[in-house]
């Protein structure tokens, strides 16, 4: 049986964040601590410790944040394991090895025991991505890090990923704990500081990529 120390925890919900393959990708498992039931947040490669933490939980759901390889480079093997609904953001559903039970959309709920998971469609990273809250807790996939937003393959992204999150992410609550899908966390509030220096600043039109709030 594996034991794993939970990334965070409290009475409302256990979370267990595993780094997986090359790609530093994170892949997390929520789990309501009063049925042990649970949901599994990204499918990377080599998700063997992801396997072994979810298989001791009875997990009810499987959910993709946007649908790029390395978040989907685990996915037969999971799936493999666990046969439970897979959900992943509309516009992003072609990508899946296998037809996709639920597509989200911003409203639309995951459940498993007491924890509710909302579905927040973000794009500019991805057409689809989508950014998943219970509580203070936000998995943003790779719409948002620490230090900016995701990469953007085009100006157009950049303006429309900056406006999914003052629109739909910055309007939440400061004291909200950002989990993404690669490298450490964050708090909302230091992105939205982070945020207001770069709106403060003029910009290329061109700008696009890997942008840093306060280095660009």
């Amino acid at each position: 049986e594996m034991q794993m120390k939970p990334h965070y925890l409290d009475d409302d919900i256990i979370i267990h964040k595993i780094k997986c393959g090359p790609y530093d990708n994170n892949a997390y498992l929520l789990v309501c601590p009063e049925t042990n039931e649970s949901i599994i947040i990204d499918t990377p490669s080599d998700p063997s410790v992801l396997l072994a933490v979810a298989s001791v939980t009875s997990v009810r759901s499987i959910v993709i944040t946007h649908n790029h390889i390395d978040h989907l480079l685990g996915f037969d093997e999971v799936i493999d394991i666990f046969d439970v609904p897979v959900s992943i953001g509309m516009d992003d559903a072609d990508a899946l090895p296998k037809p996709a039970d639920f597509l989200l959309q911003t409203g639309s709920q995951i459940k498993a025991g007491k924890i509710t998971l909302e579905a927040i469609h973000t794009p500019g990273h991805t057409d689809g991505s989508i950014c998943y809250l219970f509580q203070k807790h936000l998995f943003t996939g790779d719409t948002l890090f620490p230090g900016g937003p995701g990469k953007t393959q085009s100006p157009a992204n950049l303006t429309q990923i900056i406006d999914s999150l003052t629109t739909k992410i910055f309007t939440l609550s400061s004291d909200i704990l950002i989990y993404p899908g690669h490298g450490d966390d964050g708090v909302l509030e230091d992105s939205k500081k982070d945020y207001a220096i770069f709106a403060s600043k003029e910009h290329d039109a061109n700008l696009c990529g890997d942008v840093e709030w306060v280095k660009h």
